[in-house]
């Protein structure tokens, strides 16, 4: 339990000292994600907080993990640098969707033939086990792509993100702190730690955005987990089998994996590729409700937490049951959400004939620049 704490602690602290080293960077550099017709936020914001969660997560790990008594998580270290500099290249320079998904397979790649991070049994879904192993690599590569991307694309309201990662990593830690599987728990509880610092400056009106170098880490660390939790949670000699891992599994992760499968299915459905942008995700749907950004933060991690609850509670029902009854109850309450949602506010970029930008919507006008502010005053 001290290592435990110990590595939270460590992590949140090297977290909570650097963004405001990475906010100063980004102030001095002029690095801002700036708003558009399709984003929420109304003025620039610094996007680079993935390199305090990373800087805060990757030094608890290294400090707390036994690298020899565990040698596969050398090469889930090595996938977390993928994808943060993947991350961070996206953050800065904006990467195509084909270059980003080269990435995600090269570290899905690394956790599977490296680090033995795969699904070689569905575990009693529809009713198979044993699989061959081509369709075991080739399920372990989409849980580990559909994983990593769920966060990067829930990641779109104030605080929503970092709170359903740290919902996550706890529920992750906790487990296999109880199944004695300490290094998977230090590293769940590294991650919770430097997310709890980032949340600090991310709520709303957040001060900095993780960007996609840390939503994508935190899927990263997430698709580790899950796998690791299915495989172990199945296994009737460990000390807490869940029969239903599976369906658990997918009940930790069910708000931003749900909504990107649905947000997904969706674009493929209108001839559109899957990482086309679009205001088509739960948290819009929220939005365009009337709730603010702390609601529907509020909001998603009660639902997930509820559905955690009831998979744990029913997790020695059948998986294909269990995950078909959270599937429909889940669509359900979106169907509803989505066909009694309020017209959405419109927002357009406009230039003045002094040059000066700003952002209209139905209700406001704001200014991105102080020179447009004073004008407006006159």
């Amino acid at each position: 339990m001290l290592d435990v704490l110990l590595t939270a602690s460590v992590a949140f602290i090297i977290t909570f000292l650097a963004i405001p080293v990475v906010l100063q960077v980004a102030e001095q550099k002029k690095l801002f994600d700036v708003p558009d017709e399709r984003k929420i936020h109304t003025h620039p914001v610094a996007s680079l907080g993935g390199v305090g969660i990373f800087g805060g997560f990757l030094l608890a790990s290294l400090l707390s993990i036994q690298g020899y008594l565990n040698p596969e998580f050398q090469y889930f270290f090595a996938a977390a640098l993928v994808i943060f500099f993947l991350g961070l290249k996206d953050d800065l320079m904006v990467l195509s969707a084909s270059k980003k998904f080269i990435g995600q397979v090269i570290a899905a790649s690394i956790l599977i033939h490296l680090g033995g991070i795969r699904l070689d049994s569905m575990f009693g879904l529809f009713g198979f086990q044993q699989v061959p192993e081509a369709f075991g690599l080739a399920l372990s590569y989409l849980t580990i792509i559909v994983v990593i991307n769920s966060f990067n694309l829930i990641d779109g309201v104030d605080g929503l993100a970092a709170s359903l990662g740290i919902l996550s990593m706890l529920v992750f830690g906790v487990y296999f702190f109880a199944v004695d599987q300490q290094a998977y728990a230090l590293l769940a509880f590294a991650m919770a730690g430097s997310l709890a610092a980032f949340l600090i400056f991310n709520h709303s009106p957040a001060k900095i955005f993780m960007g996609d170098s840390g939503s994508l880490m935190i899927g990263l660390i997430n698709s580790i987990l899950v796998i690791k939790f299915i495989n172990v949670a199945n296994s009737p000699l460990i000390a807490i089998p869940v029969h239903s891992a599976v369906a658990v599994g997918f009940a930790i992760l069910i708000v931003p994996l749900l909504d990107t499968l649905r947000v997904f299915s969706i674009r493929i459905l209108n001839g559109r590729s899957p990482f086309t942008p679009d205001r088509n995700h739960v948290h819009h749907l929220l939005l365009d409700r009337g709730l603010g950004h702390a609601a529907v933060t509020y909001t998603c991690v009660a639902v997930n937490v509820l559905f955690i609850a009831v998979a744990w509670f029913f997790r020695s029902m059948p998986t294909t049951w269990l995950l078909f009854s959270m599937c429909v109850t889940a669509f359900a309450g979106l169907g509803l959400l989505y066909y009694y949602r309020n017209k959405p506010r419109q927002m357009v970029i406009a230039k003045r004939l002094n040059g000066t930008t700003e952002l209209k919507t139905a209700s406001k006008v704001v200014t991105l620049t102080k020179e447009s502010a004073a004008a407006d005053s006159n």
